[in-house]
């Protein structure tokens, strides 16, 4: 009898131990993707963190994950400021201080196809610019500064800052020309970590 406790004992053990190494497996993959990557676009007047929306535009988020990793955006500016709605960045024609006409027509010859989302425009979202032609962005993007829903559908949404908000409202409110570029070049460095 003594011997039939044990082996029972121990039969109970073995399925609580395997019943808690799935379990185990679960929350430390659970810990791993609350690590998802994130981004700082880092600028002279501070720092933006933004993350990305992997499961409303994932090919939009592998493509900024992958010109951020390789220095694409680095030492591209925001070229384009309107108060009142967005700043844009991302054109590597940004990086020639000579050939601002040029500015806004750049960048890496792959476009995306859409991916629009039922993500809102709201103050800090980070969407894809593109020609009108729905599947032509590529590595020009906007970080809107005030909620502008007249965007939603049309432009695809694949992020949002969430610190350093107060970063895009001093770019924007620089003095800037006719064609909407700052006076001064605000040039930026992006890492994803």
């Amino acid at each position: 009898m003594p011997r039939q406790k044990l082996r029972f004992a121990l039969a109970v053990c073995l399925l609580m131990s395997a019943a808690w190494l799935p379990s185990a497996a679960l929350l430390h993959a659970a810990e791993g993707a609350g690590k998802a990557p994130k981004a700082v676009i880092k600028t002279k007047y501070g720092d933006m963190e933004m993350v990305f929306f992997s499961e409303k535009a994932p090919n939009h988020v592998q493509n900024f994950i992958k010109l951020a990793k390789s220095g694409y955006y680095n030492g591209t500016i925001f070229h384009r400021v309107i108060p009142g709605f967005m700043i844009q960045g991302g054109d590597p024609n940004t990086k020639d201080p000579k050939k601002p006409e040029t500015y806004g027509m750049g960048g890496p010859g792959d476009k995306l196809k859409a991916e629009f989302n039922d993500t809102p425009h709201r103050r800090g979202i980070v969407s894809m610019a593109r020609t009108n032609d729905p599947n032509s962005a590529g590595s020009q993007f906007f970080i809107v500064i005030k909620d502008s829903n007249f965007l939603d559908g049309q432009y695809t949404v694949f992020g949002e800052v969430v610190k350093g908000m107060e970063v895009a409202d001093k770019i924007v409110n620089l003095p800037r020309n006719a064609r909407d570029l700052p006076a001064e070049r605000v040039e930026i460095t992006v890492t994803v970590e």
